[in-house]
């Protein structure tokens, strides 16, 4: 018997599955296919973060919307995320002035934030250091997550109180729209049909469509994390960004002195030359996440990014990171790296293939922070 849905998303990774919430809080039949037995890309190989802070004003709205979608889902299912705020940590003048370029910003915005004097800062972040600390922005809204298991929380909710259809191990390999619906082949030749179909599985979407893969403008990130073994008696309140980050996001960009102060920068440095800007978050049994680094290459060249990690840039950033904070311990448990897809022109790849079939991907590091609001206002588009 053929099942008609009224969405069909290619892709389980946050982007699609804040699509499929969305489009069953409309009441709509929705299914999901994911094509391993449960998501292990982007999604799940992130920092944890959700800082709409470090967005412009456009992806700063949908970052402030995924806030609140995130905190509702939370009162009803535990899907690990934690209130516990962000800092933005300047270790110099020039950092101190986009800080507070960047406070007064948010107010303007009307987005909640508080500049912290360095005794504030010492006094709320144990184990940082005095001679790197100057000032700091606290934004007391955002909020954290576990990425190994926000997303498969997240989906047994979905298929536990919404009636998501979520199949796993099924690979879409061919998709033609017949009249007032599309056929879905998948690679063990069942077939799905859905009034529209989104696809959101990374830059995979070329074995569906590699003509229009290999004209896009997408290209892959690679970016490599760290976690230490368990702080004993220690703990680390939020999300730490840091003096590197302050240089690097896209909130910064925004403010005045900005690109005067970038100018000002070694090109030659290893933090340029590797992409590192410092990160740290406790997570929930105490250990420290710390990172990260970004190396790029176009979507159809991932083999230049290599397969394993590099060790320079691990122990470059373990140096960064004992300029800022003296944890109780920097043995090392677990190390990875995360790979996503990013466009060089545009902040998002959209496409519709035609009036039913649609893609979306390359959100780059938005997405932990950023889906959950972009989501909802795509599928209205896509829905009308």
């Amino acid at each position: 018997m053929k099942i008609k849905y009224d969405l069909l998303v290619v892709g389980g990774g946050v982007l699609g599955t804040f699509h499929a919430y969305h489009a069953l809080n409309k009441g709509l039949r929705v299914a999901v296919l994911e094509q391993s037995s449960r998501p292990q890309g982007a999604t799940t190989r992130n920092f944890g973060q959700v800082v709409p802070s470090g967005m412009n004003t456009k992806w700063q709205n949908f970052g402030r919307e995924s806030l609140a979608i995130y905190k509702a889902i939370q009162k009803e299912f535990d899907i690990t995320i934690r209130q516990n705020g962000s800092v933005y940590l300047a270790s110099n003048a020039e950092e101190v002035q986009l800080i507070e370029e960047l406070s007064d910003i948010n107010k303007q915005n009307e987005y909640s934030s508080t500049l912290l004097t360095k005794a504030q800062c010492l006094e709320k972040y144990p184990g940082l250091r005095a001679d790197y600390v100057k000032a700091g922005l606290f934004f007391p809204d955002e909020v954290t997550v576990e990425p190994r298991t926000m997303i498969h929380r997240l989906q047994q909710y979905l298929v536990e109180q919404k009636r998501l259809d979520l199949f796993t191990n099924t690979k879409a390999v061919h998709l033609e729209t017949l009249g007032d619906q599309v056929e879905v082949t998948t690679a063990a030749g069942t077939a799905f049909y859905a009034a529209q179909v989104l696809i959101c599985n990374g830059s995979d979407f070329k074995t569906l469509y590699p003509r229009l893969f290999a004209e896009s403008d997408l290209q892959l990130s690679k970016l490599q994390m760290m976690q230490t073994k368990p702080q004993h008696n220690f703990e680390l309140p939020g999300s730490i960004l840091t003096g590197l980050s302050i240089r690097r996001y896209e909130a910064f960009y925004e403010c005045p002195s900005f690109q005067a102060i970038k100018a000002q920068e070694d090109p030659k440095g290893l933090e340029k030359k590797w992409g590192v800007h410092m990160l740290f978050k406790q997570a929930a049994d105490g250990s420290v996440i710390l990172g990260d680094s970004h190396e790029y290459a176009d979507a159809d060249k991932i083999e230049d990014l290599g397969y394993d990690l590099n060790m320079d840039i691990d122990n470059f950033m373990i140096a960064e990171a004992k300029k800022i904070f003296d944890l109780p311990t920097y043995e090392i448990q677990d190390r990875w790296y995360g790979i996503y897809s990013q466009c060089k022109t545009q902040d998002i790849f959209l496409k519709d293939i035609d009036a039913r079939i649609h893609v979306a991907t390359g959100i780059g590091g938005k997405g932990m922070t950023g889906s959950a609001g972009f989501a909802k206002h795509h599928l209205e588009i896509i829905l009308n």
